[in-house]
């Protein structure tokens, strides 16, 4: 059994490990809330940008862009999993790593090669261990500076496809759901699809109306798809980041409330203790008396 010391030792650490936890969960929250806001900020530019290229795709054969060519049989394929820098987020980074090596497993045979290039320490740290072959090194880019990050990871995906080095892109993200749910999403976003791209449901709502364009619908579309490409990987950046933040905060938000837990238990272990050690001298100074007695 630890001495009462021990144990009072214990008390301490876990206490100021508890004050640690507790502080990052206010921290997280902070960051969460500006997340959040981010995100639905994103939703209306996304909406629009959605009704413009559904807009200009039914005027323009989508198959003269090379950002919808379709390889007759994909050979490389590039997945870009969005993970975080720092730990202490729960299963954030772990179930996003456990799906895309899920797909890896499952697709080995249905392509030449699959190749993974993380965002964020935690991914890239995990794949370089396993030596994961990777298309490209994104460790300069920050997952915690989406409108910084996002536009230089959108045009090298861009040219890395249209140069045809690799024939599909696919982004691997936690989707925001709430503080306590997030969930792993695989989206292909090269080539591009015009499956889905009808508008969406909020442009149905509005009245209908013929756009009118200058220059014509073929020049604006080519203009548009790289900045509606840039919008996808932001968006699924401010998704990720969202995530991140609301899995660190449930995550601190458990640890504190075990911390709290050990800390009952430890004082009642150290209770214990010290009224053993009581006893134990009581006894002693009575069987010293008797003695003397005797």
């Amino acid at each position: 059994m630890p001495s009462l010391k021990d144990i009072r030792n214990r008390v301490r650490s876990v206490k100021n490990t508890q004050k640690i936890t507790r502080a990052m969960k206010l921290v997280a929250a902070a960051k969460l809330r500006r997340a959040q806001e981010a995100v639905q900020a994103s939703r209306p530019f996304a909406v629009k940008m959605k009704e413009t290229v559904a807009s200009l795709l039914s005027a323009v054969d989508a198959e003269s862009d090379p950002l919808f060519r379709v390889a007759e049989a994909p050979d490389r394929i590039l997945l870009v999993p969005m993970t975080s820098n720092r730990g202490l987020c729960g299963g954030f980074n772990a179930n996003l790593i456990r799906r895309v090596e899920v797909f890896r497993r499952e697709n080995k045979d249905a392509f030449g090669s699959i190749e993974v290039s993380p965002i964020g320490r935690k991914g890239i740290g995990h794949f370089q261990r396993r030596e994961v072959p990777s298309a490209i090194d994104l460790s300069a880019l920050d997952p915690n500076a989406p409108i910084e990050s996002a536009p230089k990871l959108a045009a090298e995906l861009v040219r890395m496809f249209t140069s045809g080095e690799v024939d599909e892109v696919y982004l691997a993200f936690n989707e925001f759901k709430s503080a306590l749910t997030q969930e792993v999403v695989f989206q292909r976003l090269l080539p591009l699809s015009t499956d889905g791209l009808d508008g969406g449901d909020e442009a149905a709502e509005g009245p209908e109306r013929e756009n009118i364009y200058e220059p014509d619908e073929e020049t604006l579309l080519r203009a548009i798809l790289p900045q509606f490409i840039e919008g996808q990987v932001l968006r699924a950046m401010l998704e990720s980041n969202a995530s991140e933040q609301g899995a660190r905060m449930t995550a601190m938000d458990n640890a504190t409330n075990n911390a709290s837990d050990l800390i009952d238990k430890l004082s009642l272990q150290m209770n214990r203790a010290r009224q053993a050690a009581i006893t134990t001298e009581l006894m002693e100074i009575t069987s010293g008396a008797e003695a003397l007695k005797g």
